[in-house]
């Protein structure tokens, strides 16, 4: 009974101790979850426009399965609701859904910089609006030390803080809105008015001076042909009379 009694407590003394330890080890940390660009914009504060045109037009759907599925990484310059306000008024009202698409996307270089990178950029940068290369959509970076520009041809901006920045994204906010030269650039000139043709007088015209020259020759040659008859009757009578007197 005695070996069989110790073998029952040693199990039981086994079984308490391995269930202690199990208690106090920590649980296994959660996988890291993805960035999600309208939470770190959110975070920051004082992006309100821009978080609603990001959800209106898909983007930051979009923006986020891109960090998910794509080692390129995203660069965002972002306008603070300062920046909007600034704009004239009813400015985001008079253009188009696909405009406002558009400007959301001339926002989004759809690869990552770094701050430091900015100083060696080639210009123009490509943007997710379209190809910057056919004019439509310019975007420009210079620096001058720490402080970074960016021209548009419409307005001219500058990087005023980092908000985020990790391996795949980057979100810099702008003291301007980037307003793109296709959509806010000035109008094309209208096509002059052609002038109206004027009729000349003269040689070149052939129903006016020509009609009227021949109408007045006309009317010298009957002319000279009835003072020629006339003066041949008059000769005629004269020569009858001197025959009948002689």
């Amino acid at each position: 009974m005695a070996p069989h009694s110790f073998f029952v407590l040693l199990v039981f003394f086994l079984y308490s101790f391995s269930s202690n330890i199990s208690a106090q080890s920590p649980a296994a940390a959660p996988a890291p979850s993805a960035t999600n660009v309208t939470a770190v914009l959110e975070k920051a504060g004082q992006f309100t426009t821009l978080i609603k045109l990001l959800k209106s037009t898909k983007m930051d759907d979009q923006i986020n399965t891109q960090l998910s599925t794509s080692n390129q990484g995203i660069t965002i310059f972002a306008p603070t609701d300062n920046a909007f306000s600034s704009l004239k008024a009813g400015t985001l009202n008079s253009i188009s859904e696909q405009q406002k698409l558009q400007l959301v996307q001339f926002h989004i270089l759809p690869s990552f910089y770094s701050a430091a990178q900015f100083q060696t950029v080639s210009n123009p940068l490509h943007t997710q609006a379209g190809n910057s290369d056919d004019g439509q959509f310019p975007l420009n970076v210079t620096t001058s030390g720490n402080l970074v520009n960016i021209t548009t041809g419409v307005v001219n901006a500058t990087v005023a803080n980092t908000i985020f920045t990790d391996s795949q994204l980057a979100v810099y906010e702008v003291d301007q809105v980037l307003l793109p030269l296709s959509i806010f650039g000035p109008a094309a000139p209208a096509p002059a008015p052609s002038k109206p043709e004027t009729k000349v007088k003269g040689a070149d015209s052939p129903s006016g001076s020509s009609d009227s020259g021949s109408t007045a020759d006309s009317s010298a040659a009957m002319g000279l042909e009835q003072h020629g008859i006339a003066e041949a009757a008059s000769v005629g009578m004269i020569a009858i009379l001197a025959a009948f007197l002689l």
